[in-house]
């Protein structure tokens, strides 16, 4: 972690109660940065700030406060630390300043005060009555203890008492988190010259580094970060909670856009279903089960349709599986799926907003649950209870929310079991204390890991009672086979399984005595058999080991012995796999026949006293009484176990 804590605050209010006026009192910067809005008196974009008080660094962003902008406002206050929420005196609580509220209280902003400014064209009583309106307003929400401070831009007065109240609030946040992967919604681009691209926003988590690589989402574009600036600083590193600028490398501005992310590879995957938990405001109509509405989340807004699963119990704050209903009432909670037309960057955990299609009015938000749910129905039961398991608020949260939610996902991946990288993309763990919960479940044995996946044991056990099965089945097929192949046991018990799962089983089961693996899987005990298959096999290994270097043909020993054709091959392949027979090239030979052999030629060596000995092809036809169909195969045998060395024609005895 920094030194300096970053924290985030945002303005929030009616149009012309003061907030930008009020930022630059504070600051000394006008976050007004447009044309039009000097001209036009009004906040229309996004507009930032910086001010700083000891060991602590905040970053303004001042939003626009008319209704027809109400979108750039929430591309603003997505990620908040803390709100300011700015009533003028004049003219206390207006529309805009009650939507401003409701979309920073379904945010879960976690802390704020309240401003009242303009004091200094009221009188005194009336200040008292605007904080009426105010305590009303807020009663029952995170700002109903929150100061409540006059405050006038023009003379300045309140000021100091202003600032002292925003280094209270900095001191108690809990500052943002640097060890997960870097997150920037990106809520501005712009073309640099002498620098080329450049897009800005709030760093809502980790860190980014000049020199650095990422991607750009959706889209998966390649970036690279070629200098990074913070508050018109170029800074080596950027770190969460403060407002960067970033000048990006291989990409053009046409290709970049608001509500766009930039993260590293692989950390963030966009989606376009995800399963939610949906708060509609009291104060709209009820939202139908596929109406069509406006997803917001950071800086992006997405076109979407809403799927209701299932009721939240009247006024529960508290999770669970509820009752199944075709819409959402005013003020009630709802699991959904919505169903975006474009892809959005989110994880779990992520808070939302959504308004109307038409006309755009905040109706509501809420918490993502999952943002890539598997297929399947929501309004069943096990669809239902599925929301009620991924949803953090029906346990006491934390560690056992987490690890409901691992435990979930492992079991719905089975064989496949889930990414590392999902535990960020999916669950929203981005930090090294958010997966302590997943280290312990792996700890208790409650999970696997193997690779880059974590498995549930039951996942792994199921597959090794099936390899079992199979190989059982096997032996009783192929009773001379020391078991089924490697390969067709894998495809047969697990075909989908990750990586390294099913060699993983295999050396469990092998640890336990329970088989044995090589390039075949066998029962373990099931390799030796009695009774007439004992018989059989010495009846066919006797005929090879009297026929010596000249084997007897395989259609002939059928004959011989009277067995069929077929259950002599699986005699002689067996035999071949416990040595008692070798194979060479397309011949079979006793052992004890080729061990004679090289002893023989060892002799002869031997026999020289030190002097060279060769052998070619017709000399050892004539010693050992055989034909060229025999000779060949025997001598490149020779060749290959080093007893001989080919010299042209010959064969030296090495």
């Amino acid at each position: 972690m920094s030194a300096m804590k970053h924290i985030v605050i945002g303005t929030a209010g009616h149009i012309d109660h003061g907030k930008s006026s009020l930022v630059l009192a504070l600051t000394g910067t006008d976050p007004d940065r447009l044309k039009e809005e000097k001209a036009r008196g009004i906040t229309i974009d996004l507009g930032f700030a910086h001010w700083e008080a000891p060991g602590l660094s905040v970053a303004f962003i001042d939003v626009p406060g008319h209704e027809r902008f109400v979108k750039n406002m929430l591309a603003g206050v997505g990620g908040l630390d803390a709100v300011m929420l700015v009533v003028a005196a004049d003219e206390s609580v207006m529309p805009q300043t009650r939507e401003h509220f409701e979309i920073c209280r379904l945010l879960h902003v976690p802390a704020g005060l309240v401003v009242l400014t303009k004091i200094d064209a009221v009188e005194r009583g009336m200040i008292d009555l605007v904080r009426a309106d105010v305590e009303e307003l807020v009663a029952g929400s995170f700002l109903e203890h929150a100061p409540v401070l006059p405050v006038s831009a023009r003379t300045r007065e309140g000021l100091d008492a202003l600032a002292s109240a925003l280094a209270g609030i900095g001191a108690a946040a809990a500052g943002r988190r640097e060890d997960g992967p870097a997150r920037l919604p990106v809520d501005r681009v712009f073309s640099m010259r002498g620098f080329g691209t450049v897009a800005t926003g709030t760093l809502v988590g980790g860190r980014l580094d000049v020199e650095t690589t990422a991607v750009v989402l959706p889209g998966d574009r390649s970036v690279k970060v070629r200098g990074l600036q913070v508050h018109g600083e170029r800074v080596p590193r950027a770190v969460a909670g403060q407002r960067v600028a970033v000048n990006l490398g291989g990409v053009d501005t046409g290709e970049l856009l608001r509500g766009q992310t930039l993260a590293p590879a692989g950390a963030f995957s966009p989606s376009r279903v995800v399963d939610v938990r949906l708060e509609l405001l009291g104060t709209v109509k009820a939202l139908r089960h596929g109406s069509r509405l406006r997803f917001h989340q950071g800086t992006s807004e997405v076109l979407g349709r809403v799927a209701v699963s299932s009721l939240l119990a009247a006024g529960a704050r508290d999770g669970g599986e509820g009752e199944p209903a075709a819409e959402i009432p005013p003020g009630r909670s709802a699991y959904a799926r919505l169903r975006l037309e474009g892809p959005v960057v989110v994880t779990r955990g992520d808070r939302f907003i959504v308004r109307a299609y038409s006309p755009p009015d905040t109706i509501g938000g809420g918490l993502v649950l999952d943002p890539q749910p598997p297929r399947g129905g929501i309004r069943t039961a096990p669809g239902r209870a599925r929301f009620a398991e991924l949803d953090p608020a029906t346990s006491a949260g934390g560690v056992q929310a987490t690890e409901r939610a691992v435990l979930l996902l492992a079991g719905e991946a089975g064989h496949a079991g889930v990414p590392r990288a999902a535990l960020t993309a999916r669950l929203g763990l981005l930090t090294d204390d958010a997966r302590r919960p997943v280290d312990q479940l792996r700890e208790r044995g409650a999970l696997v890991a193997v690779n880059s996946v974590l498995v549930a044991p039951s996942e792994l056990q199921g597959i090794g009672r099936r390899v079992l099965e199979l190989a059982e089945a096997y032996h009783r097929e192929h009773p001379m086979e020391a078991g089924i192949p490697r390969e067709e046991a894998r495809v047969r018990a697990c075909q989908r399984a990750a990586p390294g799962v099913f060699e993983r089983v295999v050396e469990d089961l092998v640890e336990r005595g329970r088989i044995t693996a090589t390039d075949r899987i066998g029962v373990t005990g099931r390799a030796e058999v009695g009774g007439a298959d004992a018989e059989a096999r010495e009846a066919v290994a006797s005929r090879y080991r009297e026929a010596g270097l000249r084997p007897p043909e395989p259609t002939a020993l059928a004959e011989a012995l009277g067995m069929p054709a077929g259950q002599v091959a699986n005699l002689v392949a067996w035999l071949v796999r416990q040595k008692t027979l070798v194979r060479v090239d397309a011949l079979v030979f006793h052992e004890s026949a080729l061990r004679q052999l090289k002893s023989d030629i060892v002799a002869m060596k031997q026999a020289s006293a030190g002097g060279a000995v060769k052998l070619d092809v017709a000399g050892f036809k004539e010693r050992y009484g055989m034909t060229r169909k025999y000779a060949i195969p025997l001598l490149e045998y020779l060749d290959r176990e080093r007893v001989t060395r080919r010299v042209g024609d010959s064969r030296v005895v090495i």
